[in-house]
C-alpha cells in the first residue's frame, strides 16, 4: 500500500476509534458537552468548517481516483494468449482499486457519522439539562402549591373555630339576655 493510502486508512481506523468512543458509554453527555466546548475545541471550531471540508474533499478525491482505477481495471479482456502473471497482476490492481475504494468510501462516511453523533450528543446535553431545570422549577412550583394550600387549610381551620366561637358567642349572649329577661321579670327582693 502506497504512503497516501496508509494514511487514508489510519485516518479510517482513528475514526472508527473516535465513534467507539462516542457510542460505548464512556463518559455522560454532560462531560462530552463540556469537552466539545472546551477551549481547544473551540479554538478548533473557529476553523472546523475549513477542515471538514478539506478533509472531505480530499477524501472525495481519493474516492473518484479509486472508481477511476476500478473502472480502469475492470474492463480487461481475459485472452487465451495473455500470460498467467499479467493476469495477476491485473486482478491485483483491480484489487487494490476496490480495496482504495471501500477505504475512501468508509472514511468519508465515517466523518459524516462523526459530525451527526457529535451534534447529538451535545443537543442530548442540551435537553438533559433542560428537563433538569424543568423538574427543580417543577418540584419548586410544587413545593409553593403546598405551602399555599396548607396556608388555605390553616385558614379554613382558623375560619372555623372563629364560627364556632361566634357561635358559641351568640349563644352566650341569647342567654344572657334570657337570664336578664328572667331577672326583669323576677326582681329580686
Amino acid at each position: 500500500m502506497s504512503l497516501v493510502w496508509t494514511l487514508i486508512a489510519g485516518f479510517l481506523y482513528a475514526e472508527i476509534a473516535v465513534v467507539l468512543l462516542l457510542v460505548l458509554p464512556v463518559a455522560s453527555p454532560y462531560k462530552w458537552n463540556r469537552f466539545f466546548k472546551s477551549k481547544f475545541l473551540a479554538m478548533l471550531a473557529r476553523q472546523a468548517h475549513l477542515y471538514f471540508f478539506l478533509i472531505m474533499g480530499v477524501l472525495v478525491l481519493f474516492l473518484l481516483d479509486a472508481i477511476r482505477e476500478m473502472r480502469k481495471y475492470s474492463h480487461h479482456d481475459h485472452s487465451s494468449d495473455v500470460h498467467l502473471n499479467v493476469e495477476m497482476q491485473h486482478s491485483m490492481r483491480l484489487f487494490r482499486a476496490q480495496r482504495n475504494f471501500y477505504i475512501s468510501g468508509f472514511a468519508i462516511f465515517l466523518v459524516l457519522v462523526i459530525r451527526r453523533l457529535v451534534t447529538l450528543i451535545s443537543t442530548q446535553a442540551n435537553l438533559l439539562a433542560q428537563s433538569e431545570a424543568s423538574m427543580k422549577q417543577a418540584a419548586s412550583a410544587s413545593a409553593a402549591a403546598k405551602s399555599l394550600m396548607a396556608e388555605k387549610n390553616t385558614e379554613k381551620a382558623k375560619e372555623a373555630t372563629e364560627d364556632a366561637t361566634l357561635g358559641e358567642l351568640s349563644s352566650l349572649r341569647r342567654r344572657v339576655q334570657g337570664l336578664t329577661a328572667k331577672l326583669a321579670q323576677h326582681p329580686i327582693s
